[in-house]
């Protein structure tokens, strides 16, 4: 298989030890069977729970080919993560997703199948489109995600369906040019990708996937992370 069919996950982790065998294994599993090459980024930013010594031991199994360890000292932030990881990144596609299980490597042969129909520079997972669907969410955290989502289709209207979800496939250069001119670091970060990437231009497609809450572990939303995503869209319609 030539480079250029190369696939680069940057997995951010903290605090993912029991997840990150789980999902490394589904996407070792999920290449393979459709004989593409491939390598996770692991960045890990300090996690106390081992982590990174899970990780350490995934390289062992799956060998420094396809298991890349970038950790960090400690929790800063996940657009650095991914700015972090894409410096490492060999592939000439690069697949950001969560590490907590919440996004399924059994989709990954549907968005690439998409991003090669018209060569689309980026594909982005929709839980709010076509067949999509959230599961294991109360209604509270779907009311959040959904209000969140037509309030920034409302104030920004990106013509994209799941603004913040953070399960991607991006050409190499593209997610370059997007992360470069992206400020926001936070919980803002996916969404500012996606209008910024709209704004300059670049095609982007959707593909319908089932989001699971995450398997083990406490969601990272907070009273805190909704007031910082509400500036963020205000900030993003006055300067984009």
């Amino acid at each position: 298989m030539p480079a250029k069919e190369k696939y680069s996950v940057i997995l951010p982790t903290y605090n993912e030890r029991r997840n990150l065998p789980i999902i490394v294994w589904l996407l070792a599993r999920t290449f393979t069977e459709h004989q593409l090459d491939w390598e996770v980024i692991v960045v890990d930013d300090g996690s106390p729970d081992g982590t990174l010594a899970v990780a350490r031991q995934l390289q062992d199994l799956y060998t420094p080919s396809h298991i890349v360890l970038k950790p960090r000292a400690g929790k800063l932030g996940l657009g650095t993560a991914y700015v972090h990881g894409l410096k490492h990144a060999t592939g000439s596609f690069v697949i950001i997703m969560d590490a907590d299980f919440s996004h399924h490597p059994k989709f990954l042969p549907q968005m690439i199948s998409i991003q090669k129909e018209r060569d689309y520079d980026i594909v982005t997972g929709t839980r709010y489109a076509g067949d999509g669907g959230v599961y294991g969410w109360d209604l509270k955290r779907k009311f959040v995600s959904r209000g969140a989502n037509l309030f920034a289709d409302t104030v920004l209207n990106p013509g994209v369906s799941d603004l913040t979800g953070s399960f991607r496939l991006y050409k190499r250069e593209v997610l370059e040019a997007v992360i470069s001119s992206t400020e926001s670091k936070g919980y803002t970060f996916q969404m500012e990708m996606m209008v910024r990437a709209k704004a300059m231009g670049f095609k982007v497609a959707e593909c319908p996937i089932s989001f699971v809450d995450r398997v083990y572990g406490e969601s990272k939303l907070g009273g805190d992370e909704i007031v910082e995503y509400a500036k963020g869209v205000l900030g993003l319609w006055w300067k984009v």
